[in-house]
């Protein structure tokens, strides 16, 4: 949705939880102990990463390499949330998310993006769906090699990870009286599209 926003706009696309797949990836690949915060927060610090437009889409690149297919792979998605909650790595994510939106007309999304990264943006909308719509929209966009992903346990991971999030001492999600909010259940990308715009 906030990609085809973006298009509509003419405005640049950032996708924040791109950033946390691509540490992730990251302190896999390095073999970190993922429940080391002190080493997770050394190596994130080490770590550069930026999302490059490209004429086919963003890119992902950590440290230079292209990762953009690997960040979405289902052992990624498993572990993320070892990482996503501890404040250093939220703190550098947030240092990295800024810089790639810097000087641009952006539309970004995130769980804590009007509340954390960018308070003081011109609009700031609070989506939701769900739970059950939610996981039924992750279910159709499953990626090769993530067959054995079912739709029960793609719901039971949005509920854990919504209680994670919600709960989290690091930048917990939740909206605010400056947010317009809008439940997507049952509509289409392009019918949240055109809400949207009317609001803006």
């Amino acid at each position: 949705m906030a990609k085809a926003l973006a298009g509509r706009l003419g405005f640049c696309y950032v996708d924040t939880g791109a950033f946390y797949r691509a540490f992730t990836w990251k302190a896999m690949k390095v073999g970190a102990n993922l429940e080391d915060e002190a080493g997770l927060s050394k190596l994130v610090r080490e770590t550069d990463i930026k999302i490059d437009g490209g004429h086919e889409g963003p890119r992902v690149l950590v440290d230079g390499e292209d990762v953009t297919g690997e960040i979405r792979s289902p052992d990624v998605t498993e572990k993320i949330h070892f990482i996503a909650g501890l404040a250093e790595v939220r703190k550098r994510m947030v240092e990295l998310q800024r810089a790639a939106a810097a000087g641009s007309d952006v539309v970004v999304e995130g769980r804590d993006t009007g509340s954390v990264v960018f308070p003081r943006a011109d609009r700031k909308f609070y989506l939701d769906a769900r739970p059950e719509e939610r996981a039924r929209r992750r279910y159709a966009e499953l990626i090769p090699g993530s067959e054995n992903l079912t739709y029960q346990r793609m719901l039971e991971d949005i509920k854990q990870r919504d209680l994670r999030d919600s709960t989290r001492k690091a930048s917990p999600l939740r909206s605010g009286p400056d947010f317009i909010s809008l439940d997507t259940t049952g509509l289409s990308v392009e019918e949240v599209v055109e809400q949207l715009l009317k609001k803006i």
